[in-house]
């Protein structure tokens, strides 16, 4: 029991705001290392996506990404746009073959470059030693 003159205790932390937390630290960090790429944590997974399920349909990427089928459509449109993937069978009322192209094959590696450098920083041997035990149970849950 506590007295009114007892100093005021932190409260107990929340797993999930904790976690959460760290998450959005880790997306502004991967946001800002992929900005001169002019990338987004958003449009990396997409790409990656694309790259790593050959033939998937549009709402496989909706489910992959958990955005809507709408937004797959207006996303790889710009990706399209810029030069990063191709839809060999875009028709409507076609399943599409949507897949990198040399340029997006490229700039996902470049990414990827980017991605572990901000893994490095956060959780590699220098990094704040409780987000390195996070990095560690992660990569060990995960089987990385």
């Amino acid at each position: 029991m506590t007295s009114p003159n007892d100093p005021p205790q932190p409260p107990v932390p929340s797993t999930s705001i904790v976690v959460l937390t760290l998450a959005r630290r880790v997306e502004a960090e991967l946001n800002a290392a992929l900005a001169p790429l002019e990338l987004t944590v958003s449009r990396l997974g997409l790409l990656g996506h694309i790259s790593g399920v050959p033939g998937a349909s549009f709402s496989d990427l909706a489910r992959m990404s958990g955005i809507s089928v709408q937004s797959v459509h207006g996303a790889v449109k710009a990706l399209v746009a810029a030069g990063l993937v191709q839809d060999r069978t875009a028709r409507a009322g076609s399943a599409s073959t949507i897949e990198l192209t040399p340029e997006g094959t490229r700039l996902l590696a470049s990414a990827r470059e980017k991605v572990s450098e901000v893994d490095e920083r956060l959780f590699g041997p220098d990094a704040d030693p409780a987000q390195r035990k996070v990095g560690e149970v992660v990569r060990a849950t995960f089987s990385f």
